[in-house]
């Protein structure tokens, strides 16, 4: 069992590598399907190598949240290419949003009072985000249809975060094996538009086995590790260095700029999160 503090230090360490994603796909020249399916290929072979857990429980529940996960990795690596990294985590940081709206019906849980207010500032942040990016610029050419992606990589995250809680229901499967699962199918929906390996330069392969090893099975090995040994609450505010952080690494590596308006909008979101979080952890439900 691992000191508070060393889980804390872990949980922070797979967030900051979590949030070096925008940056990293922005460094290829491959397409967002390109870097997509050679990530998760790259990642899916890591987890099992570096996750003992990763390498059982697989089960049909397990299959079912890895097509979510699937989509989230594949939306998410697309948007990147297209609109600022700033927009693509913010935009896909709405998750909660569609949880509340669909959990009722596909968990059965009731929403509260409390669920209900967050969607006003959730949504209100969606606008601005989408508001803030109209222009095309180098690094996001086109940041309509890439906000529309990421959009919709909230709508699957949202899927894939309902599925690991319906997953409890099922003692024989386990999430690190609908993480590689996932991965499998994002790398399997990506084939028909992959190049020749060979026709991949050098500086692309560096930053495809940077993204899957230790941009994605890296930041899982610390997260899985150090989540026993912490509440809820905590990992979840520390989580939130990642979208925090996401955008600063665009900036440093690529000049990227998010305006005003869409970092207004991406702090209202995780405001409003990071707010429910807390209130979460101070009433019983």
């Amino acid at each position: 069992m691992l000191p508070v503090r060393r889980a804390r230090l872990e949980i922070v360490l797979a967030a900051l590598l979590f949030s070096t994603g925008g940056a990293a796909i922005k460094a290829t020249t491959l397409s967002g399907f390109e870097v997509a399916g050679l990530r998760s290929a790259v990642a899916a072979v890591a987890l099992l190598l570096l996750l003992p857990g990763a390498r059982r429980g697989y089960t049909w529940r397990a299959a079912a949240v890895g097509v979510a996960l699937a989509g989230s990795l594949v939306l998410f690596v697309s948007a990147n290419k297209l609109t600022t990294s700033a927009a693509s985590i913010f935009l896909q940081s709405t998750a909660p949003l569609y949880v509340l709206l669909a959990g009722p019906w596909l968990l059965r849980e009731r929403a509260s009072r409390s669920d209900l207010a967050l969607m006003l500032p959730v949504a209100i942040g969606l606008v601005l985000v989408f508001s803030g990016t109209g222009t095309a610029v180098r690094t996001a050419p086109d940041p309509f249809r890439g906000n529309v992606l990421a959009l919709l990589s909230g709508v699957t995250w949202a899927f894939a975060i309902m599925g690991l809680r319906w997953m409890s229901a099922d003692p024989r499967s386990s999430r690190l094996a609908a993480a590689v699962l996932g991965n499998v199918f994002a790398a399997v929906i990506c084939l028909p538009f992959l190049r020749s390996p060979g026709a991949v330069s050098g500086g692309d392969w560096g930053a495809i086995l940077y993204l899957g090893i230790f941009q994605v099975a890296g930041a899982y090995l610390f997260l899985t590790r150090a989540m026993g040994n912490l509440p809820a609450l905590d990992a979840a505010l520390l989580l939130l260095v990642e979208p925090a952080i996401n955008p600063m690494w665009a900036w440093i590596a690529h000049g990227e700029r998010p305006s005003a308006l869409a970092l207004s909008g991406g702090a209202l979101i995780l405001g409003a999160t990071a707010f429910k979080a807390w209130a979460d952890a101070r009433v019983p439900r």
